[in-house]
């Protein structure tokens, strides 16, 4: 994937996203998303929290490819051991996120986070986007062992795909 088709599906995301919230009755946000436990409203703000999580992972990918490999190897491991932890903070965290931000404040966020993202991308030279570390692969299935910061910067879209077919909102 090359930078432009990154930038782009940031902002079909973006925008899918809004459309989303523009579209939606509070009786569909609270309607149960498919196969999760989680309402739409829920779902949607893990949906954005994936965005979130990049924006703050980048330093620590560009800090770990610079690192000898052992490096990431160990901390990726680590992490690993503690995938149920992570799990759980990573539920209980999206059942309150809408509700706390509001619909509108959600939407905000995210345009701000892509905005980052955009930012953050056009900064990196293509040798730093080639780059990488070690990942947790028992915290998502779209985490590979290792990955570039090309494939960082996709992570949240792939995500954000994944999710958008289990919510249940009616004519979207």
């Amino acid at each position: 994937m090359d930078r432009q088709e990154i930038h782009d599906e940031l902002d079909r995301a973006c925008a899918d996203f809004a459309q989303i919230i523009d579209g939606a009755t509070v009786a569909e946000m609270r309607r149960p998303s498919n196969g999760t436990n989680w309402t739409n409203e829920q779902l949607l703000f893990h949906m954005l929290f994936g965005y979130l999580l990049v924006r703050n992972l980048l330093p620590l990918v560009r800090g770990f490819s610079r690192l000898p490999d052992g490096a990431s190897t160990r901390f990726a491991t680590t992490l690993n051991s503690a995938t149920r932890p992570f799990h759980q903070i990573n539920y209980v965290g999206s059942l309150g996120g809408a509700r706390v931000l509001g619909y509108l404040g959600m939407q905000r966020l995210m345009r701000r986070v892509i905005r980052d993202l955009h930012l953050s991308l056009q900064r990196r030279t293509d040798d730093e986007l080639s780059r990488g570390m070690h990942f947790p692969v028992g915290w998502d299935p779209y985490f590979k062992d290792f990955m570039t910061l090309r494939e960082v910067y996709h992570y949240p879209t792939q995500h954000y795909q994944h999710h958008r077919r289990q919510l249940t909102f009616t004519g979207m």
